[in-house]
């Protein structure tokens, strides 16, 4: 069998010819089809590791419908996304798994409103075959954007709004549940709550934990945090002007809880003894390191990422595979979730 011309890129003609198989058996093959033998799959992938061939990617588009990327979006600040180790934990899920199956992270920052106009046009342009988003808010355009666009996506948290959507989340509700009936079960009688924004559900089923617990709860107990150790700190600060018999406090995230346990420091206030904190999240960079450590709700945040770009992944090769009329996908048959939400569990160190 004659080699390839020196200098030249490897043809796919040249790995068939190399295979013994038609063009059309290699292209299938070197692009991911389905319906070839095993034994003449493995000669192809033989060819072409042993001619050097690289697949041409506009090629490979047209044959597998797919541009192997897939769009990461985050409505935040980007000062909030790369200080805060929540999205830290949750891009790295997201990247495993997207690495694992060949598929390219394109990660898109909204600083603002005026950025969707320029999201919206990216998405519709056919770059990716699909997107994750996480950490939206109720106003957020986003959902409607990728709806009229046709784009498969999965969300990080559950969207605001009617509409089946795939999402995935924690127990959100009842992981508050739990750390407020662990306060009330040690004795205290004060339990405060510093909320997360109230355009976030995630914040919201939080709120509504503490108050399944506390049902006839004082309103002066509760404060608006924004999930940063800013806000959990201002939230301290009313709490204590307003109700300084407090004895515990629930933070709706480790930041916040940071916050409050650096305002209770100020004000001479003993963690756990005189005041109990508890937060929400298990970032360990944050709560191991807190003085003292701190009592948190886990949640798999890193799990989460991944079983996102999971669902995503299964939910193009469903739809690949129905448009070739295959049905042998990885996601074909496969009964794909509306939802998923992950168990939280009561993880206690010292400040509570």
């Amino acid at each position: 069998m004659p080699e390839q011309p020196s200098g030249r890129r490897p043809t796919l003609e040249a790995v068939a010819a190399r295979a013994g198989v038609s063009r059309a058996t290699a292209s299938r093959v070197v692009n991911g089809g389905a319906g070839v033998r095993q034994p003449v799959v493995e000669k192809v992938r033989r060819a072409v590791d042993e001619l050097g061939y690289l697949p041409n990617p506009a090629a490979r588009t047209l044959v597998t419908r797919r541009t192997g990327a897939v769009a990461v979006i985050i409505p935040e600040p980007e000062i909030r996304i790369f200080s805060d180790p929540f999205f830290s934990q949750q891009l790295r899920g997201i990247s495993k798994e997207l690495t694992a199956h060949d598929t390219q992270l394109v990660l898109l920052l909204v600083e603002g409103p005026g950025d969707y106009d320029r999201i919206g046009r990216y998405l519709a342009g056919g770059h990716v075959d699909g997107a994750l988003a996480f950490s939206l808010h109720t106003a957020d355009p986003l959902p409607g954007i990728v709806q009229r666009i046709g784009l498969p996506t999965v969300y990080g948290g559950r969207p605001e709004g009617p509409g089946a959507v795939a999402y995935v989340d924690a127990d959100n509700r009842g992981g508050a549940r739990a750390a407020v009936q662990f306060l009330t079960e040690q004795g205290r009688l004060a339990i405060a709550h510093i909320t997360g924004p109230a355009d976030q559900t995630s914040a919201a089923d939080r709120l509504a934990g503490y108050r399944d617990v506390l049902i006839d709860g004082d309103p002066s107990l509760v404060a608006e945090g924004d999930f940063t150790v800013e806000g959990g700190a201002r939230a301290m600060t009313a709490l204590l002007e307003r109700r300084p018999d407090l004895d515990a406090v629930f933070a709706a995230n480790d930041l916040a809880a940071v916050g409050a346990l650096r305002v209770l420091r100020e004000h001479g206030r003993n963690v756990p003894d005189q005041v109990a904190v508890i937060g929400f999240d298990d970032l360990r960079s944050v709560a191991e390191c807190s003085e003292p450590p701190l009592t948190t709700v886990h949640q798999d945040i890193e799990g989460m990422g991944r079983l996102m770009a999971r669902l995503l992944l299964r939910r193009l090769d469903k739809d690949r595979d129905a448009a070739v009329g295959t049905g042998v996908g990885t996601g074909a048959g496969a009964v794909l979730p509306s939802s998923v939400v992950t168990p939280t569990r009561l993880v206690r160190r010292a400040s509570a």
